[in-house]
C-alpha cells in the first residue's frame, strides 16, 4: 500500500502528465489516502480534467475539491452568450429528443435539467457543455425517466459485470429498489469500480446508482 507521501508524488506526476492541466497552479495534499486538490484553474474543463487525472492514480480513496475557476479576461462571456452556445452545442452534438433538456446559466455556471430515458443521454448533455469557453461550472440535474420495467435489471447488470469486470463480478452485489440500484462489495481498482458503476447506469430506467463499493488494493 502506498504511503501518503508516495501518493502525493504520484498525483502530482499525473497532473503534470495531463496536457490539459496546468499542474503548477494546483496544490496536492494527501491524508489517509484522501487527496485534496486546491488552487486556481483557468476553466471548468481544466478543473474537470484535473479531478479525472487524480482519480486515475492507484491508491486514491477519495477526492476533496477546493479548486476555484478563475477565468482570464479573454475567456469571460456573458450568461446570454454561454446559454446560446450551450443550447446550440447540445443540439449539434447530441441526439436528444427536442426540448428534453433545459438549461440555465448564472455567473457562468450552467444548470442542466429535464428528463431523458437513458443515462448516456444525460452524460452526453453534460459532455457537450463542459468545455465551452466562459463556463465556470456545470450542475447536471437531468433525471433518467423510466421507459421500461426494471424487473430484469438486476440480472442484466450482473451479466454486464461478468462481461466487463470479470475478476470482481462475484464480489459485487446488486440491489434494485424501484428505479434505484445499489452496488456493494469490493473491487481492486478505481477502473473496475467505474466499470461496475457504468454497467449499472447502462440499464434502461435507472435513475440513481448508489456506490457502496470498497476499493481494496
Amino acid at each position: 500500500m502506498k504511503t501518503d507521501a508516495q501518493l502525493q508524488l504520484d498525483v502530482i506526476a499525473e497532473l503534470k502528465w495531463e496536457p490539459s492541466v496546468n499542474a503548477a497552479q494546483i496544490g496536492v495534499e494527501v491524508k489517509d489516502g484522501i487527496v485534496t486538490l486546491a488552487g486556481h484553474v483557468s476553466s471548468y474543463a481544466e478543473k474537470y480534467d484535473a479531478e479525472r487525472a487524480a482519480q486515475r492514480v492507484a491508491g486514491v480513496k477519495a477526492l476533496a475539491i477546493e479548486m476555484d475557476v478563475t477565468l482570464p479576461g479573454s475567456s469571460k462571456r456573458n450568461d446570454t452568450d454561454i446559454a446560446r452556445s450551450a443550447e446550440n452545442t447540445i443540439e449539434w452534438l447530441t441526439y436528444l429528443p427536442n426540448d428534453s433538456v433545459k438549461l440555465k446559466v448564472e455567473g457562468g455556471w450552467i444548470t442542466l435539467s429535464g428528463e431523458v430515458h437513458w443515462d448516456y443521454q444525460r452524460e452526453a448533455a453534460f459532455s457537450a457543455v463542459r468545455y465551452l469557453m466562459g463556463v465556470t461550472g456545470v450542475s447536471n440535474q437531468i433525471v433518467v425517466k423510466p421507459k421500461v420495467s426494471l424487473s430484469a435489471v438486476k440480472s442484466d447488470i450482473e451479466a454486464a459485470l461478468k462481461r466487463r469486470a470479470k475478476s470482481d463480478a462475484q464480489s459485487i452485489s446488486v440491489k434494485v429498489q424501484g428505479t434505484d440500484v445499489t452496488l456493494s462489495g469490493t473491487v481492486h481498482s478505481w477502473s473496475e469500480r467505474d466499470l461496475a458503476s457504468n454497467a449499472a447506469w447502462g440499464a434502461p430506467g435507472v435513475r440513481k446508482v448508489v456506490d457502496n463499493m470498497t476499493v481494496v488494493y
